[in-house]
């Protein structure tokens, strides 16, 4: 086999699904082990938007407005001020200017909270529970990619960032417990046959064999009139040598002396017309004259590259990983719109 394989595919999510990662909550993904030279103390240091200022006497009252309440769980201001929070310092982006674009920035962080304290309550109803190993083992993993060589001094950069511990152990025992309800009412009831990787494969062959070698004889070869390029496709069909033919009648200098030959070529390097036709052919096979802008041509096709062997496998692979994403997310969005159709939301934002 000719070439190398470059497959562009969507990346399976069913990876990502499988591994824990520092929740998309924490502001200190990427944080260096110590604050670097000219930096406040520790003591100082509060990550953008996420401690509360001084607040007037009755300010306190209006942080803790209800603004919604999911079933029988209220959802406060202050909830709804320090989820924006996280989602700009996460993202690193400034915080909008009041108006309608922040308006719908907090329309759509309050639907995710919304949307997260449906999946606690169904896992609450359905008495799943989060044991204290795994609260250790994500903990731990925490702690391990923020640097951190002891539980104090974990607790130390939890602080900095002006959270406490319990607060951060509440959100990640939400974390697992919708992990687990997800993988119960969406990841365990998706599956992807061999048939439908099969399908998916015929249909989307072409694109998936983009980049892979070819190597031809005859482009720009016999630039001619129609009458002497059906008489050469004629000698051709009985029989006679197509290298010889071409070195004798083809009008493309470039590749006459060379019997009319091409090379190896990658897909996607002739004009789409001449490629289309001359990978329409199989190895051997020659094609009848073709016209382009510039006149006639014929083709034969020496060799072409498909996927086979690993190189299917990989694809294969990758098909498999692209239609569990599609059903995934389909699912989940089944499953979400089945929640929020049973539940009462009172919005009094």
């Amino acid at each position: 086999m000719r070439g190398a394989v470059r497959l562009v595919l969507v990346a399976g999510v069913a990876a990502a699904l499988a591994g824990c990662s520092i929740p998309s909550w924490m502001p200190l993904i990427g944080k260096a082990k110590g604050p670097p030279p000219g930096a406040p103390p520790p003591s100082e240091v509060r990550a953008p938007l996420l401690s509360r200022p001084a607040l007037p006497p009755d300010a306190e009252a209006v942080m803790d407005r209800v603004i919604c309440v999911v079933n029988s769980d209220a959802v406060t201001l202050y909830e709804l001020d320090e989820a924006e929070a996280y989602y700009l310092y996460e993202n690193k982006l400034p915080r909008p200017s009041e108006g309608e674009e922040r308006a719908k920035l907090r329309e759509r962080i309050l639907a995710s909270i919304i949307e997260k304290r449906l999946q606690i309550q169904q896992a609450e109803r359905e008495k799943l529970t989060v044991e204290d190993a795994e609260m250790s083992e994500r903990m731990g993993e925490i702690q391990k990619r923020l640097g951190a060589t002891t539980s104090a001094e974990f607790e130390e950069m939890i602080k900095a960032q002006g959270l406490v511990i319990e607060a951060v152990k509440k959100r990640i025992r939400e974390q697992l417990l919708v992990e687990r309800m997800i993988r119960r009412k969406v990841s365990l009831r998706v599956s992807v046959t061999e048939e439908e990787i099969d399908r998916y494969l015929i249909a989307n062959r072409e694109k998936l064999e983009t980049g892979l070698a070819f190597e031809a004889s005859g482009e720009d070869g016999w630039t001619a009139a129609r009458r002497r390029a059906d008489e050469i496709y004629s000698r051709v069909l009985a029989g006679e040598d197509f290298g010889d033919l071409a070195r004798e009648y083809s009008e493309d200098a470039g590749t006459a002396k060379n019997g009319g030959r091409l090379g190896v070529l990658k897909r996607g390097e002739l004009a789409p017309d001449i490629e289309t036709a001359v990978l329409r052919l199989s190895p051997g096979e020659h094609s009848p004259p073709f016209r382009s802008q510039v006149g006639y041509h014929l083709f034969e096709l020496d060799s072409k590259e498909t996927l086979a062997g690993e190189q299917l496998a990989q694809a294969r692979n990758q098909i498999r990983d692209i239609l569990y994403k599609q059903k995934y997310e389909t699912r989940l969005q089944e499953w979400l719109t089945e929640i929020r159709g049973k539940a009462i939301i009172e919005m009094r934002l």
